[in-house]
């Protein structure tokens, strides 16, 4: 009758379906569905680390179907892989920006050291799972580039403190290992809380006092 309203029409089968998925489902543009995915690979990786991780999981919390993290990183070590591949990028990017305004090549040595240790105290997630290689794909020539890149910059440095007379009678090669060693063991134990537990002051100074005991016994 005229005045009436007119029947709501019934929803379709796809309406149905993505009320039955509840409202918190993300919705993708093909061009960010991979960093969706790395997003919620994160977030798992804070929580359970690399052997608690699964695809399912992070396809669940990316709230996508089950294969979209297959078909973009084939399987779990090559998501594992992608992330660590971005981890050692955003390391890299750090230690350039914490040495390249020092002048003093000893200096920028010294602050390439600090950045390590902040870059673990503030990736953790990325930070242990890039030394994890059991759980990435060895053959992949993306982390090979990544992790060469990192380390390089760690090498450029100990290059340019030699040549201003910082142990320039050892090899090259051994007072980078000495560094790396150094600044890796220290960043390991504050991500355990066991410096905390035993050193007080912020990390800053921790990480000073540590660095000018090392540079003391290789002078």
């Amino acid at each position: 009758m005229i005045g009436e309203p007119a029947p709501r029409a019934r929803p379709g089968w796809r309406s149905l379906l993505e009320a039955s998925m509840g409202s918190g489902r993300k919705s993708y543009h093909h061009g960010d569905l991979r960093r969706g995915l790395l997003d919620a690979a994160l977030e798992v990786l804070q929580e359970r680390g690399p052997s608690g991780l699964s695809l399912r999981e992070v396809a669940r919390r990316a709230g996508v179907s089950h294969g979209a993290p297959a078909h973009h990183f084939r399987d779990k070590a090559g998501l594992l892989t992608a992330l660590a591949v971005e981890g050692f990028e955003l390391f890299h990017a750090g230690l350039v920006r914490a040495a390249e305004p020092v002048e003093e090549p000893v200096a920028a040595f010294a602050a390439t050291g600090r950045a390590y240790v902040h870059f673990a105290a503030e990736h953790g997630a990325h930070f242990e799972l890039m030394f994890r290689p059991e759980h990435l794909d060895p053959a992949a020539p993306e982390l090979a580039l990544a992790m060469e890149r990192a380390y390089g910059q760690l090498f450029e440095r100990v290059l340019a403190a030699q040549a201003a007379g910082y142990a320039a009678r050892l090899p090259a090669e051994d007072v980078a290992l000495s560094a790396w060693a150094c600044v890796h063991g220290l960043a390991t134990l504050w991500l355990n809380g066991n410096l905390q537990a035993r050193f007080e002051g912020p990390l800053d100074e921790v990480i000073d006092r540590v660095l000018l005991a090392s540079a003391a016994g290789l002078m």
